[in-house]
């Protein structure tokens, strides 16, 4: 039986996993078998600037954490184990993880996770690699979102450049 101060410092790893899982948008395991140091520090770069936590994870203490968070995780906890975390944009583990992957072929792989407190599978995981950042969706919905205004306004223009017997903008700039 381990000794108290080692059940202690266990407790308290298990108590942080289970904070940051139930505080987390989005959780992805990650098996990173065969990654090599550079691998891993360009990895771990994209992560910090997307705002993601990325932890290397003992299975049986993150199996401990996710069921105190209320996920059953026991079939994907196993081998080698990472946790990518984040309480901002949710896809964003999964897309550096999915985009990584292509550039470096057979080193990491999704096992599962969390977004939004549905538990996905692997393939769901990935198919998240595919979408644009939270902030490229909004812009394109701002985007859409402006332009009937912005034909609207150009048409406009064009109406009160006629009635005033001048070019129109497009001969104008032209000439």
């Amino acid at each position: 039986m381990p000794n108290a101060k080692v059940l202690e410092s266990k407790k308290a790893v298990v108590e942080t996993l289970t904070g940051k899982i139930k505080e987390a948008t989005s959780v992805v395991f990650v098996d990173y078998k065969g990654i090599t140091v550079a691998q891993d520090t360009a990895l771990r770069k994209q992560f910090r600037e997307a705002d993601v936590d990325y932890t290397v994870v003992k299975n049986t203490l993150t199996r401990f954490a996710a069921k105190d968070a209320g996920y059953d995780f026991s079939e994907i906890l196993n081998g080698t184990t990472a946790m990518a975390c984040t309480t901002g944009d949710p896809i964003a583990p999964a897309r550096i993880v999915c985009e990584f992957a292509k550039k470096n072929k057979n080193v990491l792989s999704i096992k599962g996770g969390i977004v939004e407190g549905s538990v996905l599978t692997a393939d769901q995981l990935n198919g998240f690699g595919e979408l644009p950042s939270k902030n490229a969706l909004v812009a394109q919905v701002l985007g859409t979102f402006l332009a009937p205004i912005s034909s609207l306004a150009f048409v406009l223009d064009q109406i009160r450049e006629q009635k005033e017997g001048g070019a129109p903008a497009a001969e104008a700039a032209e000439a």
